[in-house]
């Protein structure tokens, strides 16, 4: 399964104008709807493919490919027109582009990376400061719950913004 950023708002405005599987009949053949966020489906060498956006608005995706005949002229175009439609549909239900949900995945892998690091760092300044206060010991330790929280629940974001605070506290 992926996961793909979706631009503020659009989940409502897709909502809006018929839901996931509306957008989604507009580029495959066979779609079903599974609520007006959800639906499945196939089209060409995409034997199963399924969306939704899930409710912290993020558009996860599960696709199934059959190979096609690499020697077969005309296989190869379906092949690349199912493509070319995967990339439009994506580009309509996130609102991204190719390099844009790109760049999005790699800043949310890096946030995760931060904060995992930010809380390896901690834990080591922890046991070698002598000087730090049981007040700030105890919001640190208190601060590292909810960054492992939120990394469990894979809300980077929120992780991300918990490390900045721990850091700082540590640094003061």
């Amino acid at each position: 399964m992926e996961r793909f950023e979706v631009v503020r708002g659009l989940v409502k405005q897709v909502t809006a104008d018929g839901g996931l599987a509306k957008l989604a009949d507009s580029f495959f053949e066979d779609v079903t709807s599974n609520g007006e966020n959800s639906f499945e489906g196939s089209h060409g060498i995409m034997s199963s493919l399924s969306a939704c956006y899930n409710e912290a608005g993020k558009l996860e995706v599960e696709v199934d490919n059959d190979k096609p005949d690499f020697d077969d002229p005309e296989a190869m175009k379906k092949a690349m027109d199912c493509r070319k439609r995967w990339t439009e549909f994506l580009d309509a239900a996130t609102g991204y582009n190719s390099k844009k949900r790109g760049d999005k995945a790699k800043e949310w892998i890096k946030k995760a990376s931060k904060s995992k690091s930010a809380v390896k760092n901690a834990r080591h300044m922890m046991k070698l400061a002598k000087k730090l206060s049981d007040e700030d010991r105890a919001t640190a330790e208190g601060w590292i719950v909810e960054i492992e929280e939120a990394l469990a629940e894979e809300d980077n974001t929120r992780a991300a913004g918990r490390a900045e605070k721990l850091t700082k506290l540590l640094n003061s």
